[in-house]
């Protein structure tokens, strides 16, 4: 709403924006970009002086739209956010003796787009333990007011608190970790000078499946360390002692009988040795009955 005096008119502008069933008075100069706009000049005469006089305005909206007209309001909407200046130019003609006059009064406008949708960009299903960062994109012009909150297992929080942060852009990045399995709701309230949204997001948190594998792998490492163990006592050969002879030398024996009451033996050693084609010892026993 804007005030002004002049030495002839005094007056105020008041700005309203209609939305559906609801009209909202923009006092400030912020308004939302799209949506229906009048902007009213109300006239202060106390006096009266001014009752038969005849007001020509012509309304210069900033973005090269200039309308005229003989009624004190106008009615149009900006279809583009940024910062404008609105300039009214109030032509009074008294009588038809005095000279007309004007006066020209101009008001700062920032159009803002209004919040109408939040995104989440990214999956909804998260693991248990694991830092987790999320990003959503807000439809609308900052600056912007965020309040959020986790409600674990989606259990409504009686006490209404939440975390309030400043966005000064169109992306609200949010790290997070769920410390519990289940469906976690995520609640968000975001609004700026002309507006506000307020929405819920259902989030699937499933426990780790890195930390199974792990064990599964750790266990199946023990299993086979130990069959490994009891394969090599199973499979490893047994040695025995050999007889001396046996690994001395190699030994006939040989019986040669001459009678029926004689016999000769014959001890036969062969060496291990190369080269020796002949035996080491020959023996011939004693004849016995």
């Amino acid at each position: 709403m804007l005030s002004f005096q002049t030495e002839n008119i005094a007056g105020k502008l008041t700005f309203y924006q209609m939305e559906g069933n609801a009209t909202y008075v923009r006092d400030t100069g912020e308004l939302a970009s799209y949506i229906p706009t009048e902007t009213m000049f109300e006239l202060f005469d106390p006096q009266k002086n001014l009752s038969l006089a005849k007001f020509s305005y012509t309304w210069d909206l900033g973005n090269g739209e200039v309308i005229q007209g003989t009624e004190p309001v106008v009615r149009y909407h900006y279809s583009a956010s940024g910062n404008y200046t609105l300039r009214l130019k109030v032509g009074v003609n008294v009588t038809k003796y005095a000279l007309p006059f004007t006066d020209v009064y101009s008001k700062d406008v920032q159009v803002l787009d209004a919040i109408k949708n939040i995104e989440l960009k990214g999956p909804s299903d998260y693991e248990v333990s694991q830092n987790t960062s999320l990003a959503f994109h807000v439809d609308g012009s900052p600056p912007m007011w965020v309040c959020w909150r986790f409600l674990p297992n989606c259990v409504p929080d009686t006490t209404g608190g939440c975390t309030l942060t400043m966005l000064y852009e169109n992306t609200l990045r949010l790290n997070h970790t769920f410390t519990s399995a289940g469906v976690h709701c995520l609640d968000i309230s975001v609004r700026n000078e002309i507006s506000k949204l307020q929405t819920s997001f259902s989030l699937n948190v499933k426990r780790n499946n890195n930390s199974h594998m792990f064990f599964i792998l750790s266990c199946a490492a023990i299993l086979l360390a130990t069959f490994s163990f009891i394969a090599v006592i199973a499979c490893r050969p047994r040695h025995h002692n050999r007889p001396q002879i046996a690994t001395s030398s190699n030994a006939i024996f040989l019986k040669n009988q001459y009678s029926e009451c004689q016999s000769q033996i014959h001890l036969n050693f062969s060496s291990a040795r190369r080269g020796e084609k002949e035996p080491l010892l020959l023996q011939f026993g004693s004849p016995y009955s």
